[in-house]
């Protein structure tokens, strides 16, 4: 009995095992089924994540691509402007210099046109070259000189540089008595029918000496007709480097050339010098070389105004592209920051979802550890209880084989017995019955309690994994609760984020519209001013028009009426504002002039021959008046400057005076004062002389050779001071004797350095220290013989 209960007790467990073994196959099949769908699931997570990646980079990429493009924009627009301002500068500064220029050759021009610079004749000849064919023009208008050349030219031209050439004589006479009628001055004319041009010189071979450069005929360019005027002209001039060099040239050619340097000095036949500073560095040859060149220089900084304007123009539309592709790449870049932050919410939310899932995977994963531990585990108990099973039928079996071989010996006893147990069998038969039954019953009970305790037990195990189950079950529906709510806020999120992003779209419509409307704006403004500017510039010029309108009825109201606007102003009645009005009275006052009867027609015109007169003599005497007064000025300013200068220079002659006196007689005192209480200008001179070993005294009390030599201290005091290039000296050292005469000669050679000095004398020793000599003999009557002595070249020779 107890193996049949422990075989069934064996039997419930098995049953039990199985039933557990197809609840954990189901639970596994479930989540084989769950961890299929997330695979599933987890292959598109990953394959949106990867996309989400992919369009996140793509996006940064481009975001990257635009953010360098807008920084090249900035720095393109940034460089322009630095390049523009630059341009506007230079472009100022080119303006400034164009219209300088500009300014400075329309100066030129103008005085060019005005014969600025030429004497009050020549202007008022000039000005009638219009009318007179004849006038061929001045000569510094006719000829062209390299600038090298021109203050040589224009030297050597001297005053004949404002002659006016005419086509031929009779075009000449009519100009100068034009100048004799009208009192205009005297001219110099030049006919081409009259001038017979002579070039070259008597010497050709001076020309092939060092420092020359030509004959000034060569240096000047014209039209051919004006060969002859530029030979009579210039055909006879020497044109040398330096004054050094004409000076070598002139004594070379015994003073017989004209020779004129680069800088300005001329030299005559004769040896006479022309030289110094010029007062002006302007001169009448280079103003048509100057106009040239100013046209020149105005043609070329227009040219480059134009250009650099054309670059600022060309600028400033790079700029406006610039700023056009710089805001559609903002608005490109806004569009991709939108598009970036959408890409990276979802990316988070698909990283979110990736790792949600696997910790699904990890819940599933140890899920299905915890299930094949309990299956192994039922495996394992089954494995025993059906090895229990098979003892337990293996011990069933024997015991049955051995239950059957005992009932065989109990059949044989039992038949043996039978007959003696017959009786007593059916006495004890109820007996073992009840017994048997009893025992079954208590088995029974007994079975049924251990059953009743093992159902407790496992209903207590079940009710125990029902609350594990629940508790799990509670768990995973809060995650769910959790991952509900989660969701709802994220949706939230997500319609309060797509609430604010058409919020902004919205605002960025509205200021796309107010951008919109604003260079709208901007643009009818630009119109505007534009209108504005042609409108200004049509009211300037109408108001010029009226001006001008106004300026012909003032001067038709002085010359016909000869009343001034204000004047006007104060006779006007505001009672004849009408037109008709006016109209009326103006052929009632024709009405009443008519009814004057007739009037002297020519009244006016005799008016105005004589106002014409009146204010022609008024504005000489007016002239006179005003000359006499500037002429008083003058003479004043004069009379200061010359007793300054006057007490200055005498001062300075006194000094040298006592210098020269004491070089000229070896000593002594040379004193010269102004006599006292009277005008400087008109005062006396006192001359002091104290010749060495002798007292002070006055010069009229000194010897003849003494008053002569003192004379001739005064004399080279003056000519140190103020050298002349030229002196000419007749016997005055004649009253000298022989000692005097060789300090006389010997001081005046020593003035030979700055003055060429020609003297007349007898005394041999003045002969002795002069270069050259004259001498003028008359061998027979009425024929003199000139015979020279060169002294300087015998000494040379020697």
């Amino acid at each position: 009995m107890q193996l049949l209960e422990n075989r069934a007790v064996t039997k419930a467990k098995l049953q039990h095992y199985d039933t557990m073994m197809e609840q954990t196959k189901v639970q596994r099949a479930q989540m084989n089924q769950r961890l299929i769908e997330m695979k599933s699931n987890s292959g598109e997570q990953e394959a949106q994540l990867k996309k989400y990646e992919e369009d996140f980079l793509a996006v940064q990429a481009e975001i990257e691509k635009h953010q360098a493009e807008s920084n090249r924009l900035e720095d393109e627009i940034e460089q322009l402007q630095k390049q523009l301002k630059d341009q506007n500068e230079q472009l100022q500064i080119g303006q400034t210099t164009f219209h300088r220029e500009k300014s400075r050759l329309e100066s030129l021009r103008n005085l060019t046109e005005r014969y600025d610079g030429y004497g009050g004749s020549i202007r008022k000849i000039m000005e009638r070259k219009e009318e007179e064919k004849g006038l061929l023009g001045v000569v510094a208008d006719l000829i062209k000189v390299d600038k090298t050349y021109e203050i040589a030219i224009e030297t050597a031209l001297g005053g004949n540089i404002q002659n006016i050439v005419t086509d031929c004589e009779e075009t000449a006479k009519r100009m100068i008595d034009f100048l004799k009628r009208n009192k205009y001055g005297r001219a110099t004319f030049l006919p081409l029918t009259a001038i017979n041009g002579t070039s070259g010189i008597r010497q050709p071979e001076a020309l092939q000496e060092k420092g020359v450069i030509g004959l000034a005929s060569t240096l000047v360019a014209a039209d051919p007709k004006y060969q002859k005027l530029i030979d009579h002209l210039l055909g006879r001039t020497v044109v040398v480097h330096t004054i050094e060099d004409g000076i070598a040239l002139a004594r070379k050619y015994r003073q017989s050339l004209r020779i004129v340097t680069l800088e300005g000095e001329l030299m005559n036949p004769g040896g006479s010098m022309t030289g110094g500073s010029f007062k002006n560095t302007s001169n009448l040859l280079s103003r048509r070389r100057e106009i040239e060149e100013y046209e020149k220089a105005v043609r070329r900084l227009y040219q480059e105004m134009q250009q650099m304007q054309s670059a600022v123009i060309r600028d400033k539309e790079k700029r406006t592209a610039c700023y056009a592709d710089l805001e559609k790449n903002r608005e490109i870049l806004q569009n991709l920051y939108v598009k970036q932050n959408t890409v990276k919410m979802n990316l988070a939310q698909a990283k979110e979802r990736q790792g949600e899932t696997s910790q699904a995977f990890t819940d599933i994963h140890q899920e299905g550890m915890r299930l094949e531990r309990q299956m192994a585990e039922i495996f394992e108990n089954k494995e025993s209880i059906q090895m229990e099973l098979e003892t337990s039928e293996l011990l069933e079996k024997e015991f049955q084989r051995r239950i059957q071989q005992l009932q065989k010996e109990v059949e044989q006893k039992k038949e043996k017995e039978a007959i003696y147990l017959k009786s007593a069998e059916a006495a004890h038969l109820e007996s073992a019955a009840l017994d048997q039954k009893n025992l079954f019953l208590q088995e029974n009970v007994k079975r049924m309690e251990e059953e009743m305790f093992r159902r407790s037990h496992e209903e207590e195990t079940l009710q125990a994994g029902k609350e594990h189950a629940a508790n799990e079950i509670a768990e995973r529906e809060g995650q769910i609760l959790k991952l509900r709510q989660t969701i709802v806020q994220l949706s939230e999120e997500l319609h309060a984020a797509k609430e604010e992003l058409a919020s902004y779209m919205e605002q960025k419509e509205k200021l796309q519209l107010v951008q919109k409307e604003i260079f709208q704006s901007r643009e009818d403004l630009s119109r505007h001013l534009s209108d504005l500017d042609k409108e200004t510039f049509r009211l300037d010029s109408k108001k010029t028009a009226l001006e001008e309108q106004t300026e012909k009825l003032m001067d038709y109201m002085w010359e016909e009426y000869e009343l001034t606007y204000s004047h006007a102003l104060e006779m006007r009645k505001e009672e004849l504002l009408d037109p008709v009005l006016l109209k009326k009275e103006i052929q009632r006052l024709k009405t009443e002039i008519k009814a004057l009867g007739t009037v002297n027609v020519n009244a006016i015109e005799d008016y105005k021959n004589v106002l014409e007169r009146y204010e022609f003599l008024k504005g000489q005497h007016d002239d006179l008046v005003e000359a006499e007064k500037t002429l008083v000025q003058i003479i004043e300013e004069l009379d200061i400057a010359m007793r300054k200068q006057f007490e200055e220079q005498f001062a300075k002659i006194a000094k040298e005076f006592d210098s020269v006196f004491k070089q000229l007689f070896g000593g002594g005192k040379g004193t010269l004062e102004l006599l006292e209480d009277e005008d400087i200008l008109e005062a006396g001179i006192r001359i002091i002389a104290q010749p060495p070993g002798k007292k002070l005294q006055n010069m009229m009390q000194l010897s003849g050779g003494e008053k002569a030599l003192t004379a001739i201290a005064l004399l080279f005091a003056i000519q140190n001071l103020k050298p002349s290039p030229f002196c000419l000296l007749d016997e005055i050292e004649a009253a000298l004797d022989d000692s005097n005469v060789t300090r006389f000669a010997k001081y005046l050679h020593k003035l030979t350095k700055h003055t060429q000095f020609i003297v007349i004398t007898h005394r041999r020793g003045t002969m002795t220290a002069a270069d050259r000599l004259y001498g003028i003999t008359m061998q027979e009557k009425g024929v003199s013989t000139l015979v020279s002595v060169n002294l300087l070249e015998d000494e040379l020779e020697k």
